[in-house]
């Protein structure tokens, strides 16, 4: 977008609403990877995503539903400041449904396996996640998550990546990770200014920064609790999407966008429980399997390597659901295990799951999952985690 179409843009930004109140609806598209919104112009300021009503769009654009019965509603979930717009504007974040004779709705469901297509699909599981976080169970353990979502620039012609050269390639991967300085850092500008659309819109965003790849960056969001985790990571990828609209630069959330030495892209996802975190945990377990095979480990400590315990038994179920493209990344190169591996170590950046030194140091704390690819689902992920580490026993 040039700077004249900007300036343009402002005389008109600038205009008084007389207390109506612009608010741009938000939802995941067909392809799981698509985010999808339109505005609706309200006659004042909602105080929570109750007030809002719901809406709906034509499915059968974003293959969602069919043409002959193409309505997919739009369900309010929360709401965030507009960036754009700003003033008393509002992004609300929408999960989808299916309208039914009775007047009633369900989730709307495009794929009848997750797996069959890695977990990234245009369904509403946003329900699904919400039910798994809602279980007594899982609502008491207060389950944070941290995710560092990772992501590659391309410039307009969707082949060459910024700051590479037309038809080549830059110098070896060495001094982009956390670089400056115009020979290393490209995109500074766009990571910079979503850094600062997500402070505004209230995004928990706790960082951002260069990556190993030139023209990739990452940022994170968290600690965020449950649900509103894959809510928050959600709304930065739309946040992400628009910012690089007024940049003429195309964002790219796949898993491994150059093929060769180069980094692939991925979406760590950092959890913990209230009982890993919190130094009073009572409780004794003796691990069958792993690196702490037969020793008797107690407090948070033996409640985070039961959950990596139980995380290594549904090691292929979590693959399966991690992302699209995810086998392109997971090679057992380039910091990370291989798909058909699963490995947990102190602060290993080639394991599935990354122990902190901190936390291997106090014996409480956080673990980091490496294997969720860059475009994965946060609803599945985060729900899945919990799942796996709070209600294995239930399945």
């Amino acid at each position: 977008m040039s700077s004249e179409f900007l300036q343009k843009r402002q005389l008109f930004d600038a205009l008084p609403q007389f207390g109506r109140v612009c608010a741009e609806y938000i939802w995941i598209g067909g392809s799981g990877t698509d985010i999808r919104s339109k505005t609706k112009v309200l006659e004042k300021v909602p105080i929570s995503a109750d007030d809002l009503p719901v809406w709906n769009y034509d499915g059968s654009s974003t293959k969602q539903a069919p043409g002959h019965d193409s309505e997919v509603l739009l369900k309010p979930e929360s709401i965030y400041r507009d960036p754009f717009r700003k003033g008393e504007n509002i992004l609300v974040l929408c999960s989808t449904w299916r309208p039914q004779d009775d007047g009633s709705m369900v989730p709307l469901s495009c794929v009848d396996d997750i797996a069959s297509v890695f977990g990234v699909s245009g369904n509403n599981t946003r329900s699904v996640a919400e039910k798994i976080f809602n279980n007594p169970k899982v609502a008491e353990q207060d389950i944070w998550f941290g995710i560092e979502q990772e992501y590659t620039l391309f410039n307009s012609d969707k082949v060459t990546p910024l700051g590479w050269p037309k038809g080549g390639f830059p110098g070896p991967q060495g001094p982009y990770y956390c670089s400056a300085g115009t020979e290393n850092a490209f995109g500074r500008d766009i990571a910079e200014s979503h850094l600062r659309a997500c402070m505004y819109a209230g995004i928990n965003v706790s960082g951002i920064n260069a990556e190993v790849m030139p023209g990739q960056w990452e940022y994170q969001v968290g600690p965020c609790t449950g649900i509103d985790s894959g809510d928050q990571l959600t709304v930065s990828r739309y946040l992400l999407m628009r910012v690089c609209e007024v940049f003429d630069v195309i964002v790219t959330f796949h898993p491994k966008p150059i093929a060769g030495d180069w980094n692939g892209a991925g979406c760590h996802t950092n959890f913990s429980t209230k009982d890993m975190r919190e130094n009073t945990c009572e409780y004794e377990y003796t691990p069958m399997d792993g690196p702490y095979k037969g020793e008797k480990l107690t407090g948070s400590w033996a409640k985070m390597i039961e959950s990596l315990e139980n995380l290594r038994v549904k090691a292929t179920q979590h693959i399966s659901v991690y992302g699209s493209e995810n086998h392109l990344r997971l090679t057992g190169k380039h910091e990370t295990q291989s798909m058909e591996s699963y490995s947990y170590g102190v602060a290993d950046r080639g394991a599935s799951i990354r122990i902190p030194r901190e936390t291997f140091s106090k014996k409480y704390g956080y673990l980091e999952d490496r294997r969720p690819a860059s475009n994965m689902d946060p609803y599945v992920v985060t729900s899945m985690i919990a799942k796996t580490i709070l209600l294995f026993d239930e399945e």
